[in-house]
């Protein structure tokens, strides 16, 4: 790493390393193998329903799905000679971020037991191929292990209602990711709308295979109304249902058994494709005439799902936000992991003298948590990331210029993805009070800077990391210096002079605190919170309460003392 220009040093950097936690390959392969000749074709869901798959479809190339992927889960219960106890099924699945599976919650819930599956133990995500991947030949596919797991708090079993899930995968896949539809989209749900639906489910009502190869068909979006009629169980809101059934194999375009989890896509104004709805469920071999196949409804549900994405934190494993502080005197800088309600006891990252601002993110999306610093002699930002190796099960720290002379910004801040395409991007305010957007290109370089505002130089606080409305868009703080009254900035996920809409007050004269952090969801509700420190060192914790009001916050949790040792915040 070569110096700052002009300097005679290198800039300061942490000097921690990340202990990646995941199986070794041949733990992997060994769990894959033993795939081979099961039937893991049966996963059902719905009071009278089978998890969907496609009839009447047409063969298609992962090029025409990149994000098109195979979850497999295999637990023989330690009865290596005896079959008769294993569970084995199969399901789909989209990546919607380098570590993130969107599936349906039925996937993942095991509702003999009431109780997750442990996908962590007993599971793999196969991306990267249109062949199915039921053995140890992944037809060029890649096959990746799964870190954690998140169903819908409200899924319910018995009505199928709430059936949405998130896979985080323990490394990153290189299979390009699909973006989810927005919470405001209408336009994707109107009847008469054609979806695009894939997947290696069944075929055929008279025969329980899978396909061996991707599938694709064309289904026509009906009104909630018209699937209301159809089922008792349809929930308006939550769920939308799509295709024909003619009552044979012959005229019908519908899902079936082993397409559940996989997506529903329509494409945008842009032209773009989006994920509109997650294959959920439908009628018993998926034919019979006057029904239709339901899906999850992506729109209402965007603004819980995205916070799993955006999970990445310091500790890795959890996806609850941690926190990151820098001791005023000594210069080290610490990691504090979030217990959910406390923070744990802090763990060095070295030296960070010579710095005057630290925030945390993941710019590349990798699924582990960077630091974006400025060197206090030159004003130049530098991001700390880590860089797996080849087979992806060890990584090691390195340090990128990421932008130069930034010596008189007043604020820099990292709030995760504000144009909608789930790359993170940065913000920062200049010494004339101008508000700045550096799309992020998800590589740790950055599209040509977008003026978002003017008149920020008003504040003595701008910060913000995820969602802290619910709707799946990434928001702002700000704090106004003469008032101390604390402002609400809603992202639109738009860019430009759109990329916020008009302020909220969300608290009265703030100036009992002296130091304030969003670094996420801290307590892994799904929400975004706020820190606050009163001058005596005690930290408060605002948890999110998804409301854009003065609500936004529930009433403050202390999570401890001692804080006012600390000169910069995460």
């Amino acid at each position: 790493m070569t110096g700052a220009a002009g300097a005679a040093t290198a800039p300061p950097k942490p000097t921690t390393a990340p202990v990646v936690s995941r199986p070794s390959q041949a733990t992997l392969e060994q769990r894959i193998a033993s795939a081979s000749g099961l039937d893991t074709s049966t996963r059902s869901s719905s009071p009278s329903a089978v998890s969907p798959r496609i009839v009447g479809g047409t063969e298609t190339t992962i090029s025409s799905a990149p994000w098109m992927a195979q979850l497999w889960y295999v637990d023989d219960k330690g009865t290596t000679n005896d079959t008769s106890d294993d569970t084995a099924f199969f399901c789909g699945g989209s990546v919607v971020s380098p570590t993130k599976i969107l599936t349906a919650a039925h996937c993942v819930w095991d509702e003999e037991h009431n109780k997750a599956y442990d996908w962590k133990d007993h599971g793999w995500v196969v991306t990267g191929t249109d062949q199915l991947s039921p053995g140890t030949d992944l037809h060029g596919g890649q096959a990746t292990a799964v870190l954690r797991q998140w169903n819908h708090p409200s899924y319910n079993p018995a009505t199928i209602d709430n059936d949405i899930a998130v896979l985080t995968l323990d490394a990153p896949v290189s299979a390009k990711p699909i973006r989810m539809t927005t919470s405001g989209d209408t336009a994707s749900y109107a009847a008469g709308t054609s979806a695009q639906v894939y997947g290696w489910g069944r075929t055929s009502s008279t025969s329980d295979d899978i396909s061996p190869t991707l599938k694709t068909t064309t289904l026509t979006v009906h009104a909630d109304s018209t699937c209301s009629g159809v089922y008792a169980p349809f929930v308006a809101g939550h769920m939308v249902c799509a295709g024909t059934q003619s009552g044979s194999d012959t005229g019908t375009k519908a899902t079936c058994n082993g397409d559940s989890g996989g997506p529903l896509i329509v494409k945008d104004s842009a032209g773009n494709p989006r994920i509109v709805g997650v294959v959920s469920w439908g009628v018993a071999d998926c034919v019979e005439k006057g029904y239709y196949s339901v899906f999850s409804k992506v729109s209402t549900y965007v603004g819980a799902v995205y916070p799993r994405i955006d999970d990445s934190n310091l500790s890795y494993d959890d996806g609850r936000a941690d926190l990151f502080v820098r001791n005023s005197s000594t210069k080290t800088g610490y990691e504090k992991d979030s217990s959910g309600t406390s923070f744990d006891a802090r763990v060095s990252w070295g030296d960070l003298s010579g710095v005057n601002l630290v925030r945390q993110t993941d710019l590349n999306r990798d699924g582990y948590q960077d630091l974006v610093y400025r060197v206090s002699s030159t004003g130049d930002v530098y991001w700390f990331h880590v860089v797996l190796n080849s087979d992806r099960t060890q990584g090691t720290w390195t340090t990128t210029k990421i932008f130069t002379g930034w010596k008189t910004r007043t604020r820099i801040i990292t709030p995760g993805d504000l144009t909608g395409d789930y790359l993170p991007d940065v913000l920062s305010v200049d010494s004339a009070g101008t508000l700045w957007l550096y799309p992020g290109k998800g590589d740790g370089t950055f599209g040509a800077r977008v003026q978002v505002g003017t008149g920020w130089g008003q504040y003595n606080l701008v910060l913000g990391h995820g969602d802290f409305t619910g709707d799946g868009k990434a928001d702002l703080l700000a704090r106004q210096s003469s008032t101390g009254d604390l402002y609400l900035y809603k992202g639109t996920g738009k860019s430009g002079s759109g990329a916020f809409s008009a302020r909220t007050k969300v608290r009265s004269a703030w100036t009992g605190y002296n130091a304030f952090d969003a670094v996420g969801d801290v307590n892994g509700d799904g929400k975004a919170d706020l820190l606050a420190r009163t001058s005596g060192g005690t930290l408060y914790l605002y948890k999110g309460t998804g409301k854009a009001t003065s609500e936004i916050f529930a009433t403050r949790v202390s999570v401890g003392t001692g804080f006012q040792q600390y000169d910069l915040w995460g």
